[in-house]
């Protein structure tokens, strides 16, 4: 698994390296407090703790635990969220891909299918990956859905997981896919992006 810097494009998201340049439009994208709900890190206050977020992405790159990528929307070229591969286990062939917020405006829309067909794309059919998998705070039912909705398996909990910003301990519930399950996986997702494109509300 050579894990590199990559830009991912779909119809409606480009996934681009995270850089600082992306700093501004994440701090405007990211004021609603609701993004950060479930999130193991507080919510950036300022353009400062933006970057100061972006920079302690960008550090987990250098050691090679992660790849974050910014979530760029094509119709404007600006940045709508934040997305990476993490807990990369290259002797295993195995990551997992989270860390994924959006605006608000983004959210229950095709943004996020396209964002993890095109992660679940390149990890399987680039990387050669064996495994992928997601976890989701065991209290975001909304989260567990949209992974159910993939075509991830659920595995289970791990019971106070996490312990979260303002010291809640956090379980995560597990799903995965397998390399051998990967082909009616796509075959799903394909078939839910087939249809209307365009970033807009699902129902």
């Amino acid at each position: 698994m050579e894990i590199h810097p990559v830009t991912l494009t779909g119809k409606v998201v480009r996934l681009e390296p995270l850089s600082e340049g992306h700093t501004e439009d994440l701090f405007q994208v990211g004021l609603e407090k609701s993004i950060w709900k479930y999130m193991p890190y507080a919510q950036p206050q300022s353009a400062e703790d933006m970057l100061k977020w972006i920079r302690g992405m960008l550090r987990r790159q250098a050691c090679g635990s992660d790849l974050p990528f910014a979530v760029v929307l094509k119709e404007t070229g600006r940045a709508i969220g934040a997305t990476r591969y993490l807990d990369i286990r290259r002797q295993h062939r195995s990551l997992e891909i989270g860390g994924t917020w959006y605006g608000v405006d983004y959210q229950r829309t095709a943004v996020n299918t396209e964002s993890k067909y095109l992660l679940l794309v390149h990890a399987f059919e680039t990387l050669d990956c064996i495994r992928v998998q997601f976890k989701t705070d065991a209290r975001n039912l909304r989260s567990q859905r949209a992974i159910e909705r993939l075509g991830a398996v659920r595995e289970g909990v791990l019971r106070d997981h996490i312990i979260m910003a303002e010291g809640y301990r956090r379980s995560s519930v597990y799903y995965s896919v397998l390399d051998r399950e990967w082909p009616g996986v796509k075959e799903g997702l394909k078939e839910k992006l087939s249809g209307n494109y365009s970033p807009q509300k699902q129902t």
